[in-house]
């Protein structure tokens, strides 16, 4: 059911999390330079709510944060009672006639999205450019941005959305990167070899051009959701928001650079990067729980900064697990699961565990059929777009809640023959695993906990697993008051 949904803006979401009890205003002064870090870190790990710094010590408006920090905050985030609900939408207008495989995903997420008909609408005007900055009185220093950690190369932007577009065919791209504070007016640009807006640049370079861009800054919760969502790149991220939202997004041109941005986010940065230029970017405190070391990064020139009059900055703290990037892994684990039982129809369920930063490790549940149907699934895994940087792959019988650990560790512990039922395998890995010997590639493991049959050379007969009878179970719950146990 929705929840009075979709939100204007962030303002809406902050305000409809404050109502429900979700969110707490913090009132005093604090430090963006590490303070609110510990101060949201302890928060997280208490399940504890969205905060609002009302007062940091540095920029001219109040910080939003942890704000997509548990299930419950996500699903009202894209305005459901269940993250499930989302992908059983899109279940739902997926046919089976559409063709298995990666282009059948492709299709069948498309499908969905126009069904809905739900594109972008351009509008002429927008709060975003209540408020306009220019060549010399641009001044990042206006944002509150954080140094998360105390070895970090500096202050970090977080949740930026950044929007490029393909120099040659005009496709636009959204995605989620750290941007570095190099000045009052350059960012480092911290786009991973995987995603799509480094190819975009790629591309400009390889012509001597200047690649525009725009990053917008406190847009609503289903549009910051949709720019780290995995979808594949000919799906626009804001045909999926519009999909995901029941209404399309308003967008804005520019006023200095070739793109659009959404209409209501709080703070629009324009500008340009040039050709063949980097510099270092880093360190910095990621979702890994390590510092990813000194790189270059391309450097972003900002020529104009627009916002909201009374804008509020949206960040997100990264550390080790548990964290706030927790619900929007989650919201990605739901939403696509049957997009991924398309492309492998065997799937039952899955779970990204969040201590697994969502890509370390995939928890699978089959409906087991033939010798070796694990190892496929592994496989077909691995082939799996974004799903291919999973390391370590665990896969279980249908009978087993892939969502519960205990039961997990249970068939992984005691089920797995680990000279005949581990595979090895290498190929790529994350831009910020740090364990890999080589950066981009290196080894992975799957691990067959189903119960083994006679065709994969198991003759000792699989055994039957424990369980009470109905009668005894039945009539242990009739009684139970009477034992004069809790």
């Amino acid at each position: 059911m929705a929840r009075g949904f979709p939100y204007t803006d962030l303002k809406d979401f902050v305000a409809a999390l404050e109502r429900a009890g979700e969110l707490r205003r913090v009132s005093v002064p604090v430090d963006p330079t590490l303070e609110i870090s510990e101060v949201v870190t302890r928060t997280v790990r208490a399940h504890g709510p969205a905060l609002l710094f009302e007062r940091p010590t540095r920029g001219e408006m109040p910080v939003a944060i942890n704000l997509f920090g548990t299930e419950r905050r996500m699903a009202m985030a894209l305005g459901v009672d269940r993250l499930d609900e989302v992908g059983e939408r899109i279940g739902a207008m997926i046919k089976p006639e559409l063709p298995v495989g990666w282009s059948g995903i492709r299709e069948g997420l498309g499908k969905a999205m126009q069904l809905k008909s739900l594109p972008p609408r351009k509008v002429k005007t927008a709060p975003c450019q209540e408020v306009v900055y220019r060549d010399g009185d641009v001044d990042l220093n206006r944002l509150p941005g954080l140094q998360v950690w105390p070895g970090d190369g500096g202050i970090f932007h977080n949740y930026g959305l950044t929007h490029t577009k393909h120099p040659e065919t005009g496709k636009r791209n959204l995605g989620l990167y750290r941007l570095q504070q190099h000045s009052h007016n350059t960012l480092g640009m911290h786009w991973q070899i995987h995603k799509d807006s480094t190819a975009h640049h790629a591309v400009a370079e390889r012509r001597g051009e200047r690649l525009p861009v725009a990053i917008a800054i406190g847009c609503d919760p289903v549009v910051s959701y949709a720019a780290s969502a995995p979808l594949p790149s000919d799906i626009d991220e804001y045909l999926f928001a519009g999909f995901l939202r029941g209404e399309r997004v308003e967008m804005v041109d520019c006023l200095t650079v070739p793109l659009q941005v959404p209409a209501h986010a709080q703070i629009v940065l324009e500008g340009y990067l040039e050709p063949g230029e980097r510099l270092p970017e880093g360190p910095f405190g990621d979702h890994t729980g390590f510092y990813t070391p000194v790189e270059p990064f391309p450097v972003l020139h900002i020529e104009c900064m627009t916002m909201q009059r009374d804008p509020v900055y949206h960040s997100i703290i990264t550390s080790k697990p548990p964290q706030e990037d927790h619900g929007l892994g989650k919201a990605t684990e739901r939403i696509f699961l049957p997009l991924l039982k398309m492309l492998i129809p065997d799937i039952v369920d899955y779970d990204l565990p969040a201590a697994g930063v969502f890509h370390n490790c995939a928890i699978v549940s089959i409906r087991k059929r033939y010798p070796k149907h694990a190892q496929k699934i592994m496989n077909a895994i691995w082939g799996a777009h974004l799903m291919s940087l999973t390391k370590l792959i665990v896969i279980v019988d249908e009978d087993c809640d892939v969502h519960d650990y205990n039961e997990v560790a249970f068939r992984a512990f005691g089920n797995v023959d680990y000279a005949r039922d581990l595979l090895l395998t290498e190929g790529p890995v994350d831009h910020l695993d740090h364990s890999s010997y080589q950066q981009f590639w290196g080894g992975k493991a799957g691990i067959d906990a189903t119960r083994k049959l006679p065709t994969e050379g198991y003759t000792r007969g699989w055994p039957e697993e424990m369980t009470m009878s109905p009668e005894v179970t039945a009539l242990v719950d009739k009684r139970w008051k009477e034992y004069g146990l809790p």
